[in-house]
């Protein structure tokens, strides 16, 4: 038997964001992602700045639980033993969660997103929750095929061919 010319996928992991982990997982984020893929746009200047990587800091922290204040947990993403990005869960109604992902640019297309969705999706389930919604743009044709391949069905702005349109996604739970 040859070896395979395909890499095997990487073992994934969801890990608890503790002090040490966050300062690992801002790393990530500082060296290897857009800012304006893990934050929303903040202060007065572009990229990397102060006023993001406190709004980083301050969102993991809050973000210890689905029952906390804040209705949401977050988890860095352990590719092979290393931090790849961060996968979150938020409760948006009685029966509704609602997911968000990103990963530093050195770890996507190797099928890390999938699997840390797909193990996102069982944690989501087991919360009793009915459906689990993504939001993204159309442009982002990584999210959307990732989405599609959890099986999530595009309510909104799928068709849109303007790459800025929002479109949330739909996975039923059960």
């Amino acid at each position: 038997m040859s070896p395979s010319a395909e890499p095997s996928p990487a073992a994934v992991r969801l890990v608890d964001v503790s002090d040490a982990v966050l300062e690992q997982l801002l790393t990530v984020a500082i060296q290897d992602a857009d800012a304006d893929e893990v934050t929303p746009p903040l202060g007065s200047a572009a990229g990397w700045n102060s006023e993001r990587i406190s709004w980083f800091r301050e969102y993991h922290h809050a973000a210890a639980g689905l029952d906390s204040p804040a209705r949401q947990k977050s988890w860095a993403i352990s590719a092979d033993g290393e931090l790849a990005g961060s996968i979150r869960l938020k409760r948006t109604g009685a029966d509704s969660l609602e997911t968000g992902i990103w990963l530093g640019r050195g770890f996507r297309g190797h099928g890390i997103a999938r699997a840390a969705l797909g193990l996102v999706i069982d944690r989501a389930a087991a919360t009793g929750a009915e459906v689990l919604e993504a939001d993204t743009t159309a442009g982002n044709t990584a999210a959307l095929a990732l989405l599609r391949s959890a099986g999530a069905e595009l309510v909104e702005g799928q068709a849109a061919g303007d790459a800025t349109v929002p479109v949330k996604a739909r996975i039923r739970l059960r």
